[in-house]
This record gives C-alpha cells, structure tokens and sequence, in this order.
C-alpha cells in the first residue's frame, strides 16, 4: 500500500458497489477512470470520487497518476437504517437501507 483513499456511510448497498469494483480491481489507474466513464451503474459516481482522492493523495506524495495501479479496493459492509412500511391489514414490512464503506489503495506498478 502506498496511498490509501475512503469514503463511510456512503448510501448504497455494497453488493452494487462490488459489482462495479470487480471490473477495475487489479487495473492501471487511467485506464480504471476510463473504464468509470463508461458505466452505466449509479456506483460508479461514488467510486470514481474516492478513486480521484486517491490520485490526488498519491500527487501529494510526488507520485504520477501514470506509474499508479489499484492494488485493493473494498467495499464493506456499514450500519443498516431499519424503516417500517405500512402494510395490508394492519402489518408493517421492514425495509433496510444499506450503507458502505468504500476503500481504495494504490500503489506502484513496479513493485
């Protein structure tokens, strides 16, 4: 791990962030932004945005975005929101809002 980047209690179940993490794990990280641009998936959005901090944490440490490749990225799971719907007869339904905790480290080609 050389530069790490998250986001907590993003509001989006981890099983749709895995789906769109499981296409750039592993890839050079302008190719992974090219790739983000080119999904249609609401994931997407929040991942491209902690990806960028990572760049911009790697750009700090005097690192180019070029000699960078996403060594891990995670998406884990975060506390539930439990809400209550009215149902038939008098009954409640629960519905459960999922949270995430994204995380995304970089780290350098060669190593």
């Amino acid at each position: 791990m050389l530069v790490k980047a998250s986001a907590k209690f993003i509001r989006i179940s981890p099983s749709r962030l895995r789906e769109v993490m499981n296409t750039i794990r592993g890839k050079e990280v302008i190719a992974a932004e090219g790739i983000l641009l080119n999904i249609g998936k609401r994931a997407k959005g929040y991942i491209d945005k902690v990806l960028k901090s990572a760049i911009a944490n790697a750009k700090v440490k005097g690192f180019s975005p070029s000699q960078l490749y996403i060594s891990k990225i995670t998406a884990d799971v975060g506390p539930i929101w439990k809400r209550f719907k009215a149902a038939a007869f008098g009954r409640a339904s629960k519905i459960q809002k999922r949270t995430s905790h994204i995380t995304i480290e970089l780290d350098i080609k060669n190593r």
